[in-house]
């Protein structure tokens, strides 16, 4: 039952409320005694409204390198070389938001960014010493921003967690992870 009024929600959100505000633009315009703007408003409004659509649906198909490397260099990792786009998945829910990408990097890239996560002032080894900063609940929507490096036995780590500041808003949550077996670089970012 719970999923037919999420569904009855969803419809009504992304498809009821935009043809509701498409035609009130073409009743009120062609009321004014504008009717060829009415059409014309109407189909520009109704190209927009696809357009985000689209951009919507095909998110993860516009996500470039570009992207990739402001999402990792905000961690304060750099990455000098070219680098190979692996794999890229978004998913979204209402309040929900989950971001994933795969980089395969530079054997350059990758010891500079394994050294700057070493050589944190807060680096641990051995994951059983590491608090999991998705599950804070004392300081998930107040409180200070918190970044974490440590050691697993696959990869090295770099997690950082900042408090939305808001009751009810999701933090924000990002994890890099670089592997020690190739040059595989993950980025994860769950909002949620």
């Amino acid at each position: 039952m719970d999923s037919i009024i999420y569904i009855g929600f969803i419809l009504v959100v992304f498809v009821g409320i935009p043809i509701g505000l498409g035609l009130l633009l073409y009743f009120i315009t062609k009321k004014l005694g504008y009717s060829k703007t009415a059409k014309y408003l109407t189909i520009i409004y109704g190209l927009i409204v696809l357009t985000i659509g689209i951009y919507i649906l095909f998110e993860d198909h516009f996500f470039t390198k570009n992207n990739a490397k402001e999402l990792i260099e905000e961690q304060n990792l750099i990455l000098i070389d070219d680098f190979e786009l692996v794999k890229n998945e978004s998913m979204s829910a209402i309040g929900d938001y989950y971001h994933t990408f795969t980089l395969n990097i530079s054997e350059h890239d990758k010891k500079d960014a394994i050294k700057r996560i070493k050589s944190s002032n807060n680096f641990k080894i051995g994951y059983t010493t590491i608090e999991n900063l998705l599950i804070q609940e004392h300081d998930r929507y107040f409180g200070k921003k918190i970044i974490q490096n440590y050691e697993t036995k696959n990869s090295f780590v770099r997690e950082y967690f900042q408090p939305s500041g808001q009751k009810g808003y999701a933090p924000v949550f990002r994890r890099i992870s670089i592997s020690k077996t190739n040059h595989n670089l993950k980025f994860e970012d769950i909002d949620g």
